[in-house]
C-alpha cells in the first residue's frame, strides 16, 4: 500500500493548480486558449454585468465546464474542491459540508448559491441542501465562485461567498449527447441531452439523467446505510426575436431516495429508536428571463422564477414554495461612470411536518423579502483606477430593514498586474429553525426539549476587509493572491434557559470573533499540451464569548470545524492525435491535502487524497474515460453530522468508467 501511495503521489505532484484561469474552449483542447485569454474570461457575479476576470475587484475563481469534465467530478460540491478558500467535505454518500473562509458545517449558513440566477436557499437553516442541487453537468459553462461578501448586490446570506452556476445557452448544446457508466461507488448512471434549432430565432434543449450510488462505510467497515438514488430532467429555450431582446425559459424536475440511519426520540421508554429509513426528496422549478439591450452601454434584465421542494425524513418533513421576481438596469452615466440599480421581491411559503424529535412552532409560516440595490462604478483614472461603491437595501420578516454597503477599488498597475481592495458589510438573517425550532433529544422523555428557537435572535454581522493581487509575469504563468480580515458580531451561540442547568438551551447572539487568511493560486502552461495549476489556503479563526455568556461549545466548535491549511495540485496533459472535441488521450491528476479539524468534539485527522482520470477518444464523436477517486487509502472521514443525529460515515476509494457519445 505504501508503494502504491508513493507512486500515486508522484504522479499527482506533476502539476500544481489554481483555478484563477478557468474557461477552456468548447473543444476541450488545452491548446485553444492561452493563460492571457483565460484571465480575460468575462464574469458577471462581481458587478451583475460582464467584466474581465483579471480586473474584477474581488477574490473570484471560475471553474469551467471543461475543468468539471476533466477532473471526473460527479457533483457540484466535487467541482468546488478546485477553489482555494473553499472548505468542501463529504460527510457520507449524499451529504456535504460546504463553506467559504470558515464556519463549515452540514448546515453552513454563510453562502449564497445560485443556479442560472435562481437562488437555491432554504429558510429552514439559511443554507443549502446540496443533495438536490444538480444539473446536466456537461451543460455547465462555468461556476463563478466569490470568496468574501457579495451582499451589496446579492443580499443577505452572501456573507462569506457567492456561488453562481451558469449553464450554456441552448444554441451551444445542439445535437444529441448520451453518456453512462458504472463503478464501485457509482453503481450505475446514465444521461441524455438533445438540443435542436426551432427556427432562426430560437433554440431548445431537453435532458434527463439518473444515478444510483452505493452506501459508504463506517469506521468498523459496516455499511453506513446511505445509498443515494436520483432522477432529474429539464429543458431550456433561448429565443431572440429581435436584436434588442433575448428571452430565456428553463425548468427542472427531480426526485429521489436517500437512505439514512437516525436516532429518533419516541414517546415511550427508552425514548429512543434507531431507525434505518429512506429520505425522500422531490421538487421542480421554472424560470423566465427577459434581457433588453437599449445600446452598447445600457441593458435591462427582468427575471421571475417559481421553485417547489419537499423533503420527507423520519425526523421532520418539509415543503417549500418560492416565488421571486428581480429587475436590474445598468447604463453609462456620463463618460466615466457605469450605474446599476434594481430591486426584487421574494415570497416563500413553508410547511413543516413535526415529529417527536424536531418540530417548528408554528409549523406553517410565510416569509416576504423586499430588496433594492444601487451600484456606481467610477473610472477615476482612465484604464488605470476604478472605484465601485454600492449597497443593498432589504426588508425581511425576521429583523426588518438591513443595509449592506460595499466599496471596491481596482488599480491596474501594468497590463499584467492588477491590485484590488474592498471593504464590505453583510448580514446573515435568522432562519426558521433559529426562530421556531424545538428539538427533543433521543433518550429523553417527551417535553424535555434540549434546544428552543428564539424570536429575539438577531442577524449575524460581518465587516470584511480584503486585498488581492493578480500578476502574469510571463505569458505561460499567472498568479492570484487574496488576503482577508473579517470581524463578526452577533454570531449564533447557545444559552441555557435556566442558569447552571445545561438543558434546555435557546439560540442567542452571544459570540463575536475574527477570521483572517490568505488564498494563493497559480497556473503554468508548461507546454502547449500540458498545464499545471496549484492552490493553497491558510485560515485562522478566533472566537470570543460576550460577557455573561454561558455557552460552553460554540467558541471551540467554530474555531475547529474548518482546516487551517489546505493545498491542492493538478496536472492536465493532452497527447495523441487531435480530434474534433479534443486530443485522442487526456490524463488528469488531482492531489489534495486537508488539515486536521474537530467536529462535535471528535477529531478528524488530516488527510491526502488523489484523483486520476484517463480519457480516450477512439473516434471524434465518442470518448471512454476511467476515473479513480480517493486513491491513497481504503477510506477516511472528512466530516461528521452535527445537529441531525445520523451515522458517522467515511469516504471510500472508488473507480468508475464512463462512455460518452456526441451526435
Amino acid at each position: 500500500m505504501d508503494f502504491i501511495r508513493h507512486w500515486i503521489c508522484l504522479g499527482c505532484a506533476a502539476g500544481f493548480l489554481g483555478t484563477t484561469s478557468a474557461q477552456e474552449s468548447a473543444s476541450g483542447d488545452l491548446t485553444e486558449l492561452s493563460l492571457t485569454d483565460l484571465l480575460n474570461v468575462e464574469v458577471t457575479s462581481v458587478s451583475r454585468s460582464a467584466e474581465k476576470l483579471s480586473t474584477a475587484p474581488a477574490a473570484i475563481t471560475v471553474i469551467s465546464g471543461e475543468d468539471i469534465r476533466r477532473t471526473g467530478a460527479t457533483t457540484i460540491p466535487d467541482a468546488l474542491r478546485l477553489v482555494p478558500g473553499m472548505q468542501v467535505a463529504q460527510v457520507d454518500s449524499h451529504t456535504w459540508a460546504v463553506s467559504s473562509r470558515g464556519f463549515n458545517d452540514v448546515l453552513a449558513n454563510k453562502l449564497l448559491v445560485m443556479i442560472d440566477g435562481r437562488t437555491v436557499y432554504t429558510p429552514l437553516f439559511s443554507g443549502v441542501f446540496w443533495d438536490v442541487q444538480d444539473t446536466f453537468l456537461e451543460d455547465i459553462d462555468r461556476i463563478e465562485v466569490i470568496r468574501g461578501p457579495g451582499a451589496a448586490l446579492w443580499g443577505a446570506n452572501a456573507v462569506n461567498g457567492v456561488i453562481n452556476v451558469v449553464t450554456k445557452s441552448a444554441k451551444e448544446t445542439q445535437g444529441l449527447l448520451v453518456s453512462g457508466g458504472t463503478g464501485t461507488e457509482e453503481l450505475g448512471f446514465g444521461q441524455v441531452r438533445y438540443g435542436a434549432k426551432i427556427n432562426d430565432e430560437a433554440y431548445a434543449r431537453v435532458y434527463a439523467k439518473y444515478f444510483n450510488r452505493d452506501h459508504s462505510r463506517m469506521t468498523t467497515g459496516e455499511s453506513a446505510n446511505d445509498r443515494w438514488e436520483m432522477y432529474r430532467g429539464g429543458f431550456r429555450v433561448d429565443w431572440q426575436p429581435r436584436d434588442p431582446n433575448l428571452f430565456m425559459f428553463q425548468g427542472d424536475v427531480y426526485g429521489g431516495t436517500l437512505d439514512q440511519t437516525y436516532n429518533m426520540a419516541t414517546s415511550a421508554p427508552p425514548f429512543v429508536e434507531t431507525l434505518a429509513d429512506d429520505l425522500e426528496v422531490h421538487g421542480g422549478n421554472v424560470l423566465a428571463r427577459w434581457t433588453h439591450t437599449f445600446s452598447a452601454d445600457s441593458e435591462m434584465v427582468w427575471q421571475i422564477y417559481f421553485d417547489h421542494s419537499t423533503r420527507n425524513t423520519p425526523v421532520f418533513q418539509k415543503e417549500r414554495d418560492s416565488a421571486d421576481i428581480d429587475f436590474q438596469h445598468h447604463f453609462l452615466l456620463g463618460e466615466r461612470q457605469t450605474f446599476t440599480w434594481g430591486g426584487g421581491y421574494r415570497r416563500i411559503e413553508n410547511s413543516f411536518g413535526n415529529t417527536p424529535t424536531i418540530s417548528l412552532v408554528p409549523d406553517d409560516r410565510s416569509i416576504d423579502l423586499y430588496s433594492a440595490f444601487l451600484q456606481d462604478e467610477i473610472e477615476l483614472v482612465s484604464e488605470k483606477l476604478n472605484l465601485t461603491i454600492g449597497s443593498k437595501f432589504e426588508h425581511n420578516d425576521f429583523t426588518g430593514f438591513e443595509i449592506q454597503p460595499s466599496a471596491r477599488v481596482a488599480w491596474t498597475l501594468a497590463t499584467n498586474q492588477v491590485l484590488w481592495a474592498a471593504v464590505s458589510r453583510a448580514v446573515r438573517t435568522p432562519s426558521l429553525a433559529e426562530d421556531d425550532i424545538v428539538v427533543n433529544p433521543p433518550g429523553a422523555p417527551p417535553g424535555a426539549a434540549s434546544l428552543l428557537g428564539d424570536r429575539n435572535f438577531d442577524s449575524e454581522d460581518i465587516l470584511a476587509y480584503e486585498v488581492g493581487f493578480r500578476y502574469q509575469p510571463r505569458a505561460w504563468m499567472a498568479l492570484d493572491i487574496a488576503a482577508f480580515y473579517n470581524e463578526y458580531d452577533n454570531l449564533r451561540s447557545f444559552r441555557p434557559l435556566t442558569e447552571n442547568i445545561p438543558s434546555p438551551q435557546t439560540v442567542a447572539n452571544d459570540l463575536e470573533g475574527e477570521t483572517y487568511g490568505v488564498e494563493i493560486s497559480s497556473s503554468q502552461q508548461m507546454h502547449e499540451r500540458w498545464r499545471m495549476q496549484f492552490g493553497y489556503t491558510y485560515l485562522q479563526m478566533q472566537m470570543h464569548l460576550k460577557n455573561g455568556s454561558m455557552d460552553v461549545q460554540s467558541e471551540r466548535a467554530y474555531e475547529r470545524n474548518s482546516p487551517h491549511h489546505q493545498f491542492f495540485a493538478r496536472s492536465s496533459v493532452d497527447f495523441g492525435r487531435k480530434r474534433q472535441f479534443g486530443h485522442e488521450f487526456a490524463f488528469d491528476t488531482l492531489l489534495r491535502y486537508v488539515d486536521v479539524i474537530e467536529v462535535s468534539g471528535v477529531t478528524i485527522p488530516s488527510y491526502w487524497t488523489a484523483d486520476v482520470r484517463l480519457g480516450w477518444r477512439p473516434h471524434r464523436k465518442w470518448e471512454i474515460s476511467i476515473v479513480g477517486k480517493n486513491l491513497l487509502d481504503n477510506q477516511h472521514p472528512e466530516f461528521f453530522p452535527t445537529i441531525v443525529p445520523t451515522q458517522r460515515a467515511e469516504i471510500e476509494r472508488s473507480v468508475y468508467a464512463k462512455i460518452t457519445f456526441h451526435f
